[in-house]
């Protein structure tokens, strides 16, 4: 019996890898998406709204603890699963959505440091050593698809992920941290790799609909408007809210872009990578409130954009729960 576990999977059935060894990148947009809704709470509960405090401090705990989980069981793959990992690094979207891990590491940094200031001293380094890590992983995505090496029919809107929400992210990150002069000019690396992407993801998406197990990540068509609007505001406190408005209308065309392909998404079974749509939605919702807060729209709509966001992000996480009960949350191999 013990030999025959070892039988090759065409006598012995598909082969199914261990637990551990099928965790997912896309499982790092769950706290992604939390950290972020806690940010627009916050920002929320600073126009004056105090139980919006309330709600952003569960929020960021809940979604600290999940981070952390998470982290320590990539770990435990790194050391068990060290083979699958490279396997992943080398795939052109999995090794995409590994950018994920710094993106919500560097998100957290950003909520934390503005939390708990003590911390900031011990958070820097973090942060650099994270930022190091996502600058390989962005290397790696932007060579392979600047060389042709990365097939047409592989290329989705994860690829934005290690350059351009991690520039954004990381520059708020680094705001947060007071080092304004590399947030800008991290900043301005994200813009940069916005532009040297975008006319190629575009290209491809508009050219037919992607594979059905890559649909879930048309999410992330929406971030590098969203998430670089947000970057903006949290850089620059004093920018006049008709900027913000401008910035909301820009990032409004991927959302509606990606709303008006909702047949090609339903059609996919619910899994973690429709957790691609949880990020995108709270900085846009966390830019709304900002735009209302500075501005002379009336308050409701913050309330609208961010009580949207927020039923969005809690039916993922209902679904999401129940395939963990099931036992369907990790893919089979």
């Amino acid at each position: 019996m013990r030999n025959a576990s070892r039988l090759p999977a065409e006598t012995n059935g598909p082969l199914v890898r261990p637990w551990l060894a099928r965790l997912h990148p896309a499982l790092f947009g769950m706290p992604l998406g939390l950290l972020g809704l806690a940010g627009a709470w916050s920002r929320f509960g600073r126009t004056g709204v105090e139980e919006a405090l309330a709600v952003a401090n569960a929020l960021l705990h809940v979604a600290l603890a999940l981070l952390a989980l998470l982290l320590v069981l990539w770990l435990a793959k790194l050391a068990r699963h060290g083979t699958v990992l490279m396997q992943e690094w080398r795939h052109p979207v999995q090794g995409a959505l590994l950018a994920l891990l710094p993106v919500a590491t560097m998100m957290a940094v950003a909520l934390v440091a503005v939390r708990w200031p003590a911390w900031q001293p011990a958070l820097l380094p973090l942060a650099i050593l994270v930022l190091a890590g996502q600058a390989v992983m962005a290397w790696h995505v932007v060579a392979d698809l600047s060389t042709g090496r990365t097939p047409p029919e592989w290329i989705t809107p994860a690829l934005y992920l290690p350059t351009v929400p991690g520039g954004f992210v990381g520059a708020m990150a680094l705001q947060a941290l007071g080092q304004h002069g590399w947030a800008a000019l991290l900043m301005g690396m994200g813009f940069g790799a916005w532009a040297l992407l975008e006319m190629r993801i575009l290209n491809r998406l508009f050219a037919g609909p992607l594979p059905l197990a890559l649909r879930p990540t048309l999410g992330i068509e929406m971030a590098p408007a969203s998430v670089g609007s947000l970057a903006v505001v949290t850089l620059w406190p004093s920018l006049p809210a008709d900027a913000m408005m401008v910035m909301l209308g820009v990032a409004s065309g991927p959302v509606l872009a990606v709303l008006t392909r909702w047949r090609y998404w339903s059609e996919v079974p619910f899994n973690a990578g429709f957790w691609s749509f949880s990020f995108p939605l709270a900085a846009f919702s966390g830019t709304t409130v900002e735009a209302v807060h500075r501005g002379s729209w009336p308050p409701v709509v913050a309330q609208i954009a961010l009580g949207v966001a927020s039923l969005v992000i809690v039916y993922l996480l209902v679904r999401t729960v129940a395939l963990l009960l099931r036992g369907q949350l990790l893919p089979p191999s």
